[in-house]
């Protein structure tokens, strides 16, 4: 369906297609027009006039998830766009805009918001390109890089120097642009642009590299850590992340696989449990945690219960959870105020599923998204599945891949599903009659792909024939066989995969090497 534009918009689309004339007449346009311009030419892909808008910015703040979100003259959200053309556009034209300006006198810009970007898996720019969030953090940090050689190297105006922008960014550092990210946090004291960091991603990533970097983004800045994979951090480490460094701005933090890992515990590690709980409470903005794969039997009340304000979202998917762990989760302050829980991987109608529900009705009524991947849950459990999503109205994602579940199970969950008003995605599994007879479950990554591709292609359809049906085209229903779209791991999958095989060469190395000595 087009968006409505207003005819403001639609002459500033006609002022920008013209790239040539628009960059002439920059000089003659109202300060207050320059937002309308921005998006205009950034829906046309206009890298040109991007660039010339961002050099000339009359304005002290440019927010592109503001300038991009939904505006009165175009309420598309163009946020999720995250052209190359047009944001290399933005980071060349903010570079020049400190070099290039007639009078610094004259500058008033303070504060560039590049956090509102989103990234997605389809991309509609017909550049085809895309510069994704580990692009971005390789780009800003050359940039200001360059910037500080070309200001020595140059006689500028002496009140260049005195230029301090402040550049907010969600920094995504790997082994591979490591040096350069880290030349630019160091060098940053001389720069114009001033790298703010309010979200960090560290991916591939040795630990005392990981440990050196954190302390030079500004941890008092940081409101979301995501430390993932191939960063070694165990227990003592986070101890030692915790009682080091403090985040007062926090508000999310998502650890790497097996961080925890109970079933070896010491008196030790007890005491450094109880710790990392207590350091947490201290982090008073915290409010999403993913701890995935750790072992946490038993001691998930240890590690929340110095909370001292109410988790939206709690990752604790495949962590070993027992019926006292999930009794815990049932009956704390966290319940009543989960948006996002991921279960998966725990064996739920077996286990406990009283608690479960229980869970289920106390955040019900603010609940959005709710995955249970790989949790057992049969043709014989949907009904009570039904009565325990009923009261979830805000719901808007449901993910329950890897489940057992039969075709005729499915159209009868999704034709609940339809009456979900704010339900937009659905993740939902490979019926168990498209697999051959005898497969057990959770199915392993090499038989996950053996399934009648046809036979699970018509019930497919006829899925999507009751959502279409119900009138809830707005719901997107699939079967991502290998989990959900992540545009870093996209973005990164070409250094991971290298990462993954130096791993198991070098294990196997090590292998040969004992072999070699017990013979």
């Amino acid at each position: 369906r087009a968006t409505m534009k207003s005819l403001r918009f639609i002459s500033a689309e006609a002022f920008v297609s013209n790239a040539e004339f628009a960059r002439k007449s920059l000089g003659c346009v109202a300060h207050n027009l320059f937002p309308l311009l921005f998006k205009a030419s950034y829906l046309l892909e206009q890298g040109e006039v991007i660039h010339d808008l961002v050099e000339n910015w009359p304005l002290v703040d440019f927010n592109v998830g503001k300038l991009l979100g939904t505006t009165v003259d175009y309420q598309e959200d163009l946020s999720h766009r995250t052209c190359s053309v047009c944001l290399e556009s933005c980071l060349t034209g903010l570079r020049d805009y400190v070099l290039n300006h007639p009078s610094p006198y004259v500058k008033r810009l303070k504060v560039v918001d590049l956090t509102g970007i989103r990234d997605v898996e389809v991309q509609f720019c017909e550049c085809k390109k895309t510069m994704g969030r580990w692009s971005r953090t390789q780009m800003l940090s050359k940039l200001c890089l360059e910037l500080l050689v070309y200001l020595q190297q140059t006689q500028c105006n002496l009140g260049t120097f005195e230029i301090n922008i402040d550049v907010l960014i969600d920094l995504f550092v790997t082994e591979r642009n490591y040096e350069l990210v880290v030349q630019a946090l160091l060098k940053k004291c001389y720069c114009p642009l001033k790298i703010c960091c309010v979200a960090f991603r560290s991916d591939n990533l040795a630990l005392q590299k990981f440990f050196y970097i954190i302390k030079l983004i500004d941890p008092s800045l940081l409101r979301k850590l995501e430390i993932v994979h191939n960063v070694r951090l165990e227990m003592e480490h986070l101890e030692i992340l915790f009682n080091s460094i403090h985040f007062p701005l926090l508000m999310s933090l998502t650890l790497p696989a097996r961080t925890f890992n109970v079933r070896r515990f010491t008196a030790t590690d007890e005491r450094m449990l109880t710790n990392i709980g207590e350091k947490m409470g201290e982090m008073t903005q915290l409010t999403e945690l993913s701890m995935s794969f750790s072992i946490l039997t038993g001691r998930i009340q240890k590690l929340l219960s110095p909370l001292k304000t109410p988790l939206k979202m709690l990752d604790v998917s495949n962590c070993s959870l027992n019926h006292a762990d999930m009794a815990y989760l049932a009956n704390s302050f966290h319940a009543n105020h989960l948006e996002a829980l991921d279960l998966s991987g725990h064996n739920i109608p077996d286990l406990y599923p009283s608690v479960f529900f229980k869970l289920l009705s106390h955040s019900s009524s603010v609940l959005r998204s709710l995955t249970l991947e790989d949790c057992n849950i049969q043709d014989t459990h949907v009904n009570m599945l039904i009565l325990g999503l009923s009261p979830c109205q805000k719901l808007q994602e449901f993910k329950f891949l890897g489940n057992p579940l039969s075709s005729q199970a499915l159209k009868h969950l999704f034709t609940f599903l339809c009456e979900l008003p704010m339900l937009k995605n659905v993740e939902f599994p490979v019926p168990r009659d498209c697999y051959p007879i005898g497969i057990t479950y959770p199915i392993d990554d090499a038989s996950l792909c053996r399934f009648d591709h046809q036979k699970y292609e018509s019930v497919a359809e006829e899925l999507n024939l009751i959502l279409l049906q119900a009138n809830r085209e707005d719901v997107k229903a699939s079967t991502p066989l290998f989990g959900s779209y992540d545009a870093a791991v996209q973005e990164t999958n070409n250094e991971l995969g290298a990462y993954l095989i130096k791993s198991f060469k070098e294990t196997l190395e090590k292998f040969t090497t004992s072999l070699n000595k017990i013979s």
